[in-house]
């Protein structure tokens, strides 16, 4: 008799397990229902972003900005600086003269990629006077793998956005780092932060002057307050 008890227990187990499982399939794909040729890893981080930005707001959202509350004026101007876009032009930064910039290091098999769609909300909330631009890059967890062409047609696809998106390279302090992030991260150039990405989706924000006032850790939503109280 105690035999058998025992042995309904495994069983009990692995239909529980069966169910739990069942159930964070349907969520994953209930998640996913409009999304096209996603990978199961860019569908599985879409489903959990929910819970990850909810976890990150257990800890200070202060700690997670910089600011640049003198307006300390770079010693490098970020006119001077230009970038290659996803389809091959060349993006002089001169043109952004007169509006904000905010510029973030992006992936597709990130936990944080639903921010594309965020980002993508936050220019038409602002279209007037901010300007998003996106830089594909490997450096953190692998987690853009694919060429130029493949990230350009995975955010078309999903995520519908209409901002520029760059040629991918690396955004991480090194050799290799792009111009673009190597004057974002290097006081001597921006006049006061050293702060260089801490995974995908960190984020600038340069203002109407070409000063850099603002670093925002990932786990700060794009349409946070305080992302859009700097906009303002």
């Amino acid at each position: 008799m105690h035999k058998m008890r025992r042995n309904r227990k495994p069983k009990q187990w692995l239909i529980v397990f069966l169910l739990v499982l069942s159930g964070v399939f349907i969520y994953v794909e209930a998640i996913n229902w409009n999304s096209k040729e996603m990978t199961i890893r860019q569908k599985i981080a879409k489903a959990c972003y929910p819970l990850l930005m909810s976890m990150g707001k257990l800890f200070s959202q202060r700690s997670k900005m910089k600011k640049n509350p003198s307006h300390l004026a770079p010693s490098a101007s970020f006119y001077q600086l230009m970038t290659t876009a996803n389809n091959g032009e060349q993006i002089r930064f001169e043109r952004f003269r007169g509006r904000k910039v905010l510029l973030v290091n992006t992936a597709s098999e990130c936990g944080f990629t639903p921010q594309y769609d965020e980002l993508e909300r936050l220019q038409e909330q602002f279209r007037d006077k901010l300007v998003v631009l996106g830089f594909p890059s490997n450096d953190f967890g692998a987690q853009e793998r694919g060429s130029d062409e493949e990230i350009a047609s995975f955010c078309k696809k999903n995520y519908r956005i209409s901002f520029t998106l760059a040629k991918k390279s690396s955004v991480a302090k090194g050799s290799s780092q792009n111009k673009i992030f190597e004057w974002l991260s290097h006081k001597d150039e921006n006049g006061w932060n050293d702060q260089d990405p801490t995974w995908n989706f960190s984020k600038y924000l340069v203002n109407e002057d070409g000063i850099l006032t603002h670093y925002f850790d990932p786990s700060l939503s794009p349409l946070s307050d305080d992302v859009v109280e700097a906009i303002k």
